[in-house]
């Protein structure tokens, strides 16, 4: 064999082998270009990933509407309760049986559902007054919590005018999504139920 034939013979073993590894190389970018197409048209698992990304919002939401409610429920046992309990003022039987601010109180637990935490988070201010116009309305709150000097228990006399306040502080659990719900320290909203009213001539 002459040395043209030789030269011929390993330019073509070199050429088939960079074809050959040319070829390799080709057939491994299609096959994870391939892969990508099929990892990208692969939809199990989409359902799992869209719930991970709006449950947190979902929930905190879904909470937030549930305290809210909570919360006007609330208000509205605890203005039940100061219309029953102020009947006690209205017809005498606090002055008759000298009530304290104490004893009334109980008397306003038994109308609470153990919802509420009666004993710690309850306040009671009755007071009278001269006229229906003279109703002092200021909050009780002072830094950031019911100032129990400033309530006071006065069932009055017949005839009286009396405006009897129910305080409750109500923990507000879910914040982030309630901004400004909570009106006290500690995360807590103050629930007031008012009853004003004049004593009847029970004397």
């Amino acid at each position: 064999m002459t040395g043209l034939s030789k030269s011929t013979a390993a330019a073509g073993r070199c050429y088939a082998a960079i074809c050959r590894a040319g070829m390799r190389s080709a057939g491994a970018r299609l096959f994870r270009g391939s892969r990508l197409r099929r990892f990208a048209r692969h939809d199990t698992g989409t359902t799992a990933v869209e719930f991970g990304l709006v449950a947190l919002p979902f929930f905190a939401l879904l909470f937030a509407i549930i305290e809210t409610a909570m919360v006007f429920y609330a208000s509205q046992v605890l203005e039940t309760a100061a219309a029953n309990a102020s009947r006690l003022i209205l017809t005498g039987q606090a002055t008759m049986q000298n009530m304290t601010a104490e004893t009334f109180k109980k008397e306003v637990c038994k109308n609470l559902p153990a919802l509420f935490d009666c004993a710690g988070g309850v306040y009671v201010d009755v007071k009278t007054y001269a006229s229906f116009g003279a109703i002092d309305n200021t909050s009780p709150v002072k830094d950031g919590q019911v100032d129990s000097s400033k309530l006071a228990f006065k069932s009055g006399e017949p005839n009286d005018i009396v405006v009897m306040k129910l305080y409750y502080e109500w923990p507000i659990h879910v914040s982030l999504l309630n901004a400004g719900f909570a009106n006290l320290g500690q995360g807590k909203r103050l629930l007031v139920a008012t009853s004003a009213f004049r004593n009847e001539p029970f004397r």
